[in-house]
């Protein structure tokens, strides 16, 4: 039986959804609900919601998630779209949750009764973590929910929260996280503020896999660049950017430490400092995730796909699979149709 290996130097999260892992301890679910105002940004708020749905995908069971309106009746987006809440938010709601979105949008009024004024501060009483997408920010300070914290709000409506909510500090970047308190200006700030949210809750390598799954540019087939999703300095990133685009021929360790104008020894510190690793596995890592890829993605015999990501035998390459996903290259299922 070969014995399993680990993902290291942030290649785990790209591969997350295939490595089948059971730590045999659940994890807490975290409850979110989304109350959808009149005309709510529909991209702001599918945004939001694909993060957590993601999540799940990963590591089921991680969160749910509920909408909610405040009345009984249907929801008109900003783009049109009909949508029935799954429940009129109350008291009782509130008792559910964790997390409470106010899912505002561009033609939301700037109006709120004194009865969604309760249940915001009904909300920050019970501890829930509350947020505001778009022009959400409004209601949070209309509250008094925002007083001394920084925020972010759609620039159109900037003024209007700045008139009603002088204790709070509203920024111009596209979301900010303060605490107990998470606001997005817009679709993307929705976005990453909750991925933010989530790596606050979770680990890195969960956010990595969300990212690898939800931030594709062209098409679901492309993948994204190794230095996309890690923070690491200039000249590892350079070797990095290097190692991605060699991977059919692999260069060996001192050659990447010429072209990156530090000696071995010193590359081998910046992998280990930098992304808790040594180049020649994070290189195997890059090889295995690609392979990976090819396989479920594109019509490639194996014997090509293991040429493509610099394999030297058909033995080798099965051998290298099996210890990071516990199965054949052979087994791997195809998502191309």
């Amino acid at each position: 039986m070969i014995e399993r290996r680990q993902f290291s130097g942030g290649m785990k999260g790209k591969n997350l959804r295939y490595l089948n892992e059971n730590s045999g301890q659940a994890a807490q679910m975290t409850r979110a609900g989304f109350l959808l105002l009149e005309h709510f940004s529909l991209p702001a708020f599918t945004q939001s919601l694909d993060t957590i749905v993601t999540s799940n995908l990963l590591r089921p069971g991680l969160f749910s998630s509920r909408t909610f309106g405040l009345s009984e009746a249907e929801v008109v987006s900003d783009l049109g779209l009909v949508i029935r809440p799954d429940a009129r938010l109350d008291c009782a709601a509130i008792h559910e949750l964790d997390l409470l979105v106010i899912c505002g949008g561009y033609r939301t009024e700037l109006k709120a009764s004194e009865e969604f004024i309760n249940l915001m501060r009904a909300a920050s009483d019970q501890g829930v973590t509350l947020a505001g997408l778009w022009n959400g920010a409004w209601f949070l300070g209309r509250a008094g929910l925002l007083d001394g914290y920084r925020c972010a709000i759609h620039p159109e409506h900037r003024p209007a929260l700045a008139e009603i909510a002088k204790a709070t500090q509203v920024s111009s970047e596209p979301y900010v996280i303060d605490r107990d308190r998470l606001t997005a200006s817009s679709p993307s700030g929705a976005f990453h503020m909750a991925l933010d949210w989530i790596k606050g809750l979770h680990d890195k390598a969960l956010v990595e896999g969300i990212e690898d799954i939800l931030a594709f540019e062209e098409s679901r087939y492309r993948r994204i660049k190794p230095t996309e999703n890690i923070c690491v300095s200039a000249p590892l990133r350079e070797v990095v950017k290097l190692m991605d685009a060699n991977l059919e021929e692999p260069l060996e360790l001192e050659q990447l430490a010429v072209y990156a104008g530090r000696s071995r020894r010193q590359l081998e510190r910046l992998f280990k400092e930098q992304l808790g690793t040594t180049p020649q596995r994070y290189y195997m890592e890059l090889r295995i995730t690609e392979a990976r890829r090819l396989l479920q993605h594109t019509e490639l015999s194996q014997v090509d796909v293991l040429v493509a990501c610099g394999f030297v035998s058909p033995s080798h390459f099965s051998k290298c699979y099996s210890s990071y996903f516990g199965y054949r290259p052979s087994k791997e299922k195809r998502l191309v149709k």
